[in-house]
This record gives C-alpha cells, sequence and structure tokens, in this order.
C-alpha cells in the first residue's frame, strides 16, 4: 500500500516536482526509499569551515565534530552522522596548506551549499574496469588518507568521474578494511531523510548514471541540480547545489 508524501519531503520538493510515492515498510524497518541504497556521504562546501558548522547544527541541533585535514589537498572538514552507513561532511580551505586540489570553487563560496556526493560500490576496481569499458574518463583508484585529532589515520581509495557535471554525478569511495567508517563515530542524531537527482533533461542523465553503474531515478526540473533533506532533533535542514 502506498503512503502519502512525508511533510520533510514535501518541504524538499517544493516549487519541484514530485516524486512517486513509495511502498510502506514493516514496522520497525528503516525507510530508505528516497536515498540512494549506495550513497556514502554528502559534502556541504564553504569557505569557512565554521560556518558550515553553525548552519547544521542552528539547524538540526546536532553539532558536526572537527574530522581533520586532508593531506597535500588543501582542505579540513567537520562531520555528522546521517545513520547507518552515511555521514555529511562539511569541508573548507585549511590555512595551513596551500593550493586546494578537490573542490577549489569553496574558496568563493560564504555561504555553506551542497556540493557534491559520494557512492560506496562493492568494488571500486570493478567500478573502474565498468567506466573504462564504458568509454568514460575517470582518475584513479587513488589513495586518501586523513588525520583524525585522535591521531587515528583514515584510508580509502577514490575513482573520480573527469566530468561530474558540476557535482551532479558522484565520485566513488571504497574505505579501508581498517579504517572506521566516519557514521560510525561522528555525532549522531540527524538521519537523511530525502536526496535527488534532478535535470531539465532526466532520461539523458538516467543513461549516464547507468553507464556508471548506478540506476537511479532523476526528476525533471528547470535545471540541473541536487536536493537533499537532513532531520535533527531540532528540526530539518534543506540543502541544494
Amino acid at each position: 500500500m502506498s503512503r502519502p508524501l512525508s511533510r520533510r519531503i514535501f518541504l524538499v520538493l517544493t516549487g519541484c516536482v514530485l516524486a512517486a510515492p513509495s511502498v510502506a515498510k514493516a514496522d520497525g524497518a528503516e525507510d530508505d526509499d528516497e536515498v540512494p541504497a549506495l550513497l556514502d556521504h554528502i559534502i556541504i562546501g564553504c569557505n569557512d569551515l565554521d560556518r558550515g558548522i553553525d548552519l547544521v547544527k542552528e539547524n538540526t541541533g546536532v553539532r558536526p565534530t572537527l574530522g581533520g585535514v586532508h593531506p597535500g589537498r588543501g582542505t579540513r572538514n567537520a562531520l555528522l552522522s546521517l545513520g547507518e552507513r552515511r555521514y555529511l561532511e562539511i569541508i573548507a580551505p585549511d590555512s595551513s596548506q596551500g593550493q586546494i586540489v578537490h573542490f577549489p570553487q569553496i574558496l568563493g563560496m560564504t555561504e555553506p551549499r551542497l556540493i557534491a556526493w559520494a557512492v560506496h560500490p562493492p568494488d571500486i576496481a570493478a567500478t573502474a574496469k565498468l567506466l573504462r569499458e564504458n568509454q568514460i574518463a575517470f582518475k584513479g583508484p587513488d589513495d586518501g588518507s586523513r588525520q583524525r585529532p585522535d591521531g587515528h589515520v583514515l584510508n580509502w581509495k577514490t575513482v573520480n568521474l573527469a566530468d561530474d557535471r558540476h557535482g551532479l554525478l558522484p565520485f566513488f569511495i571504497e574505505w579501508s578494511a581498517d579504517s572506521v567508517h566516519p557514521s560510525k563515530d561522528a555525532p549522531a542524531g540527524s538521519r537523511l531523510e530525502h536526496f535527488e537527482i534532478m535535470s531539465a533533461d532526466p532520461d539523458e542523465l538516467s543513461l549516464t548514471l547507468k553507464r556508471i553503474g548506478l540506476d537511479l531515478p532523476v526528476q525533471r526540473s528547470d535545471k540541473a541540480r541536487l536536493h537533499a533533506l537532513i532531520s535533527g532533533p531540532k528540526g530539518d535542514l534543506k540543502l541544494s547545489t
């Protein structure tokens, strides 16, 4: 039996197209119909990390914790758990480093906004093989790391598309087996209620997503953008690209 559109999803979609109603889950089961199953994390960018932290805390009631710096990449971050194997990353310039390698646009961003998202494929080497076979330009798998404030080092591998449509398409991440996923130790109590991909040509974008190994719905919109909705103890945080 279908259920009516929830209040939170309605807030996300006000002024946009409505998503199809999802199927009701059994009692006690998590409702993840509005979020891609493989979504690992979403990223807010800003030129001031404290401003990004304050935005999240003021709207959700939960304060993200400092995650650490990205050596050689020019950035640092703060993190918020969004439930099982999902989290929010706030990324900003690190004044102790030089050039920003990834997401250089954050230097000019005075207001925090959604800039990217990541998925965790079952096998990142297989993902790279698929992209190569489909003649989609990419970089990786590349090694990445970050030292947490407690001294522990997290390690991962990423594959980045040469053309991610300005953040509309995701990058791929595979966490090292000896690294604790950030969703497990970042501040809890919030949840990613909704994530939506929108395009003026949804059929074309759907085909592109399938070519990179993702079968996800795309909603029609006047322009390409992402929407996300995070709920917390205090209220909701609506994000958009």
